[in-house]
């Protein structure tokens, strides 16, 4: 698949999905940049704001398997993972997979449920794989998990330890809706929701794709300088006591080359850099009190490292006025 095709794609994509979750473009494209980079996305909101409608409705525009998974204090790690069962007629321990075996993934409200069952996700997240019994299980591709979480002044949450959100590549709120946008929300669900009538765009085949076409988006070599340079100066902020980790690094060129791409541009530039690291890097964040730093104050953080970073000049061969 080549980049102008993939670009068709990624914004048929982005415009299915919209005909569902009305007035959040950005949110929206932000997801497709998650799938399309082999990511994971959290979103911190307040509760009806659409968070687990985005899920279903990826997953609908793909054509692919849903899961659902409402995290809750009692949950344990094997109603995630699965568990082997003994089986009396064969005499044999047999698998039974859990809900993560799915393309998409929707973990509702993962900061209601323990530490431990929390960090039952790690493996499937990074390495796309589960370990159970001393056996190794893949899971199916493209693997894309959406993960919501309540604000954490809510009663009844658990913060999320820093190795768990070092995994998402993405961290989004979605915000209420406009007064005009939630008339049309009202008015569009008063015989049907549109998700009952929303249809394929794309196929999984088509999903692995655009996966493998978006490393093919050129990075020059004084941005993957900047970009590490940005990750580098988060580690030295002096609100900071953990900045962003070299997965970070890696997240931030990879969606620089995603955000291009839905461009229609074969190179990412210094600002694909800029406006990406506000949704890459701040929920990997630490502050020096160790505080709850909400979303919007590590992005406050974001931005002054950003006006603190030499941007480059020129950019494969492209003079950037700066």
């Amino acid at each position: 698949m080549d980049l102008i095709e993939a670009q068709k794609k990624a914004k048929a994509l982005v415009s299915n999905v919209e005909t569902v979750i009305k007035g959040k473009r950005q949110t929206v494209e932000l997801a497709v940049i998650a799938l399309i980079c082999s990511g994971q996305l959290l979103i911190e909101d307040v509760p009806g704001v659409g968070k687990t409608m985005l899920a279903r409705a990826l997953a609908k525009s793909i054509d692919a398997s849903f899961q659902r998974i409402q995290f809750t204090p009692d949950l344990l790690p094997s109603d995630i993972t699965g568990v082997s069962i003994f089986n009396q007629k064969t005499g044999e321990f047999e698998f039974k997979p859990g809900p993560i075996f799915a393309n998409i993934v929707l973990i509702d409200e993962i900061n209601r449920t323990t530490p431990r069952t929390q960090s039952s996700l790690l493996e499937s997240m990074e390495e796309h794989q589960v370990s159970v019994d001393s056996r190794t299980y893949e899971l199916p591709e493209p693997f894309f998990v959406m993960a919501t979480q309540n604000p954490v002044e809510f009663y009844g949450t658990y913060p999320l330890p820093e190795g768990q959100r070092d995994r998402f590549l993405i961290a989004v709120g979605l915000g209420y809706p406009s007064l005009e946008t939630e008339k049309e929300i009202a008015a569009d669900q008063m015989l049907r929701h549109p998700i009952e009538s929303l249809e394929p765009v794309l196929s999984v085949s088509d999903v692995r794709e655009l996966q493998s076409a978006v490393r093919h988006v050129h990075v020059d070599a004084d941005l993957l300088d900047y970009a590490v340079s940005i990750v580098h100066a988060t580690r030295n902020h002096s609100s900071l006591l953990l900045g962003a980790s070299p997965r970070g690094s890696l997240a931030l060129v990879r969606t620089a080359q995603a955000s291009a791409m839905l461009d229609g541009r074969d190179f990412a530039s210094p600002d694909d850099v800029k406006q990406m690291a506000l949704w890459v890097l701040p929920h990997r964040f630490v502050t020096r009190e160790r505080s709850r730093t909400s979303l919007g104050e590590a992005s406050a953080v974001m931005r002054e490292i950003l006006d603190t970073v030499p941007v480059p000049i020129e950019v494969g061969g492209l003079r950037e006025d700066r």
